[in-house]
């Protein structure tokens, strides 16, 4: 196995693993702490089954539904990701950690890439301990203690997934969900710190009125996705990224109208952020 940065900040790429051939639980533990290192990982020429990705989850963590859409027939837990030719929108087009919105979201989520577009569609992602540590003595101590809550209805995420909805959604879904989180959550593995808010379900600050909260998200929402907090990652087909949701956020690029891309996601259980 070796590792290949992909830059500062965050982000590498692991190469010569064969995940179609399954994997020992030394070679797991091996993968996930260079996981936990770089806070996203990515494995090319990986023409995978959706047993053997969901194979691939299992070894990482716990496989859980994701609340919106519903998954693959025989395959609950992975959702397809899709945004076709006439679609203007694409799903989870957003700076944004997943489903914040929840008691206990995500550890982590992972894609298998089935279609890309011949060009664009890459996918952004933001090192939220580094935005964290780079902040001032006197903001951390302002933010430390604050409770962020989140939504699934801010407006701006939920067009993402109209599409979807309309397509693959679930009947029984609610129309939303509601969670306080803290604004500066301590990463339960690495135990850094890192913050834990995001424009795309962040709608405002518990004991704080709309005025109060706003001037203050607003500066994190812009600070959290500086350039040098930030890796890019281009796609190509049977290629895995996979995030640690607790202490990076991801942005998919809405650049290529007019073409196809088709992603498998599996989302892993998290804990209730601290």
């Amino acid at each position: 196995m070796n590792i290949h940065p992909i830059a500062g900040a965050l982000g590498a790429v692991i190469s010569d693993v064969d995940l179609s051939l399954g994997m020992s639980s030394a070679l797991a533990a091996e993968i996930r702490q260079v996981f936990l290192q770089y806070k996203v990982i990515f494995l090319r020429q990986q023409k995978l089954t959706p047993q053997q990705f969901l194979d691939f989850a299992k070894a990482m963590g716990e496989p859980i539904e994701y609340p919106f859409v519903k998954g693959l027939e025989g395959f609950p837990h992975i959702i397809e990701v899709k945004k076709l030719e006439h679609e203007k929108v694409n799903f989870g087009g957003i700076w944004h950690s997943d489903t914040t919105y929840l008691e206990s979201p995500p550890m982590g989520s992972m894609l298998l890439s089935l279609e890309v577009p011949p060009y664009g569609g890459d996918t952004m992602f933001a090192n939220q301990c580094l935005a964290y540590e780079s902040l001032s003595a006197t903001m951390k101590n302002l933010l430390d203690g604050l409770v962020g809550i989140s939504s699934s209805a801010k407006a701006d995420v939920s067009k993402t997934r109209e599409d979807r909805i309309k397509s693959d959604g679930k009947e029984a879904a609610p129309k939303s969900y509601l969670a306080e989180h803290p604004v500066v959550r301590t990463h339960p593995e690495t135990g850094q710190k890192a913050l834990f808010v995001n424009v795309a379900h962040t709608a405002g600050i518990k004991g704080m009125t709309d005025e109060e909260s706003a001037p203050l998200l607003q500066f994190l929402f812009q600070h959290q996705i500086k350039p040098e907090f930030t890796c890019r990652f281009a796609w190509e087909p049977n290629a895995i990224a996979f995030w640690d949701n607790r202490c990076a956020q991801h942005n998919p690029v809405n650049d290529y109208h007019g073409f196809r891309r088709v992603m498998h996601r599996i989302t892993l259980q998290g804990d209730r952020p601290v």
